[in-house]
């Protein structure tokens, strides 16, 4: 495996251009999907494209509240020792967003210096997947696209905030008003997006009020793809800080509305760069079929990646847009493995399970291995759905409480021939503790419910 490490002239030369910048931020995505790192002086950035930065081992193992899991194995016993990170080629970009001249780099663990946390890098993970289609001749082509609700209103409150929409609480779907109203917002987002280089083209609104959704354009570099999710998933919550929202990512984040998903578009080509998936059939190539038999028989293997919260599970529910079964059809929003319409050579699949709260690189690291076994095992996937997907019959349904989920991919063999058994073993622990606690908590329902009743 090779280090894809960042050469030192990207620093310099950004540096060369940016000479107003004062900070750096060094961002690491952790398994949560949370970006952990430091703030870096500009001086400071040699050394990190030269000797890499450093943090404790534990980091790659927190909780989603940055909290220790002991029963890692990346604590005590190897006396949380320093794990160093190096910057990903093409992410040193400004903030354009934030008051002083800012700049920032995605970073990743060297797989090949030894760090017992690198085997748990959900960044190393999505590599060694691309990396294993590439021995084959393969390239997986990707783009990442997102649902997320623009909020106002102040979230330490603990209060839901108010949805941002000039209709009030109806969600108006595909109404250009809705944009229209926020044309300030999205104004200095693509501004934003141009600056980094981000390929972010249309926005609509969603089903919820204040919820939107905006598209990625397709990248033949799969992780190129993945880095700019996250870096767009970054970006829109600033852009959203400085206009006085929030962006919120929950996959559940209002009862009475719909969820938000991160939905997955996939295609692979061959070593001529043609897509294997290309056909005048609307149902693509026997490839396609197969990678599609991949993903639903794995689908509830990696169903703890596809979603990794408790919320996450209140977004699946029936005649939702999110799929309860790993069902798939032909341009059918209904089922959770969908083949969109248009030319030929554009067939590719778009993968609807996740929630918008999932890791991108870990999400799609189940992805690319459903595809990669189902096209080597020939799976035949059964007959396409044809209209409602919530009234199939005959399809195992995906888990639906995360207990299940976390142990359903602790146990899989699968999950561990292709993220490695460490990694799951680490992934599985720190989800069994968030569970825990979470489980742990007496909330405000509990009393709703049970106070006067029981």
């Amino acid at each position: 495996m090779t280090t894809h490490r960042a050469p030192l002239a990207e620093a310099e030369a950004f540096l060369a251009q940016n000479p107003d910048i004062r900070h750096i931020h060094m961002l690491h995505t952790d398994n949560n999907g949370v970006q952990r790192g430091k703030s870096l002086r500009p001086d400071e950035l040699p050394m990190l494209y030269e000797q890499g930065r450093p943090l404790p081992s534990s980091s790659a193992a927190l909780t989603v509240h940055g909290e220790d899991v002991e029963n890692t194995g990346l604590l005590w016993e190897v006396g949380d020792v320093d794990c160093l990170l190096f910057p990903v080629p093409g992410t040193l970009v400004r903030c354009p967003w934030l008051p002083g001249p800012t700049a920032q780099v995605l970073v990743m663990l060297d797989p090949e210096l030894g760090m017992p946390s690198a085997v748990t890098d959900p960044r190393l993970a999505a590599m060694r997947l691309v990396e294993r289609y590439h021995a084959e001749g393969l390239t997986p082509v990707m783009a990442v696209e997102l649902e997320f609700y623009l909020l106002q209103g102040d979230s330490a409150t603990r209060r839901p905030p108010l949805p941002v929409t000039p209709r009030g609480v109806h969600p108006h779907v595909y109404c250009l008003e809705e944009v229209e109203a926020l044309a300030p917002f999205f104004d200095d987002l693509y501004r934003a997006c141009d600056s980094q280089g981000l390929p972010a083209e249309t926005a609509i609104s969603e089903f919820g009020p204040g919820q939107l959704e905006i598209t990625l354009h397709h990248r033949a570099d799969a992780l190129r793809a993945l880095d700019e999710g996250v870096m767009f998933r970054r970006l829109i919550k600033g852009i959203a800080q400085k206009h006085g929202y929030i962006a919120c990512f929950m996959a559940k984040p209002f009862a009475a509305h719909s969820g938000s998903g991160m939905h997955l578009h996939l295609s692979v080509n061959d070593r001529e760069g043609r897509n294997i998936f290309a056909s005048e059939d609307p149902a693509g190539t026997p490839a396609l079929r197969q990678a599609i038999g991949g993903m639903a028989a794995t689908a509830a293997d990696f169903m703890a990646l596809f979603a990794p919260h408790a919320n996450s599970y209140r977004r699946f529910c029936a005649n939702s847009y999110a799929p309860l079964t790993p069902t798939w059809g032909i341009n059918n929003r209904t089922v959770a493995l969908r083949i969109p319409g248009g030319p030929a050579d554009t067939r590719h699949v778009e993968h609807r399970i996740c929630g918008a709260d999932a890791n991108p690189y870990l999400a799609a690291s189940a992805v690319l291995a459903g595809v990669h076994y189902g096209m080597t095992r020939q799976i035949d996937p059964g007959p396409p759905v044809v209209g409602n997907g919530y009234a199939s019959t005959g399809v195992a349904a995906l888990p639906q409480y995360w207990p299940d989920a976390i142990e359903r991919f602790a146990a899989s063999a699968i999950a561990k021939d292709y993220l490695t058994p460490r990694m799951v073993e680490v992934y599985a622990a720190v989800k069994r503790f968030e569970c825990r606690q979470f489980m742990g908590e007496v909330t405000a329902q509990d009393f709703d419910w049970y106070l006067q009743t029981v």
